[in-house]
């Protein structure tokens, strides 16, 4: 598999999935890709500040991105935030599936439902969408049911998103692989 730079200004796909460890340059790498998109670019943050530790990861996420991204919160309803912000063409970078997950595990939401939501809302998107994960399955097998679901839940996340991804990148030390 070939390495891609991020400076690359190729157009946007209609789906692209960036994969890749915590710290891995990531969301770096997305945010770079889909910056470039001529009709504007729309961050969809779904991560929600329960404490001083993600406040700071926020912030300095928020400071690396210019001050041309518009940025909504969406730590549940992606599928609606997804439908609204391409209307008018304009990409979306949803950072991250994984936090997203996690929001919809501790409301007690079925992630599968609300993954098939996603994919509907992809079908109909006004734009190009480029998703965030983690890649948590390579580590060792959580010690407890929950942390399991959680694993197991992001292994499917990911497959699915991937399945219909026109464009799927894993980032390991920063560097990019095309997977897809």
């Amino acid at each position: 598999m070939a390495a891609m730079t991020a400076g690359t200004t190729q157009p946007l796909p209609p789906v692209t999935l960036v994969l890749g460890g915590a710290r891995s340059g990531k969301s770096s790498f997305a945010e770079q890709i889909t910056v470039a998109h001529p009709r504007g670019c729309v961050y969809v943050a779904t991560a929600e500040t329960g404490d001083e530790e993600m406040a700071e990861r926020v912030r300095k996420h928020r400071v690396r991105r210019e001050a041309h991204w518009r940025t909504i919160e969406a730590p549940l309803e992606l599928a609606p935030a997804i439908m609204a912000q391409t209307e008018q063409g304009a990409a979306v970078l949803v950072d991250c599936l994984t936090l997203w997950l996690s929001n919809l595990m501790a409301a007690g939401r079925d992630p599968d439902i609300e993954t098939e939501a996603v994919v509907r809302a992809l079908g109909q998107a006004g734009g190009p969408v480029v998703f965030v994960s983690n890649e948590v399955g390579l580590g060792i097998v959580p010690d407890n049911a929950l942390a399991r679901a959680f694993r197991d839940h992001a292994g499917r996340l990911n497959q699915r998103i991937a399945a219909i991804a026109n464009s799927v990148f894993f980032v390991a030390a920063g560097l990019p692989l095309r997977l897809k």
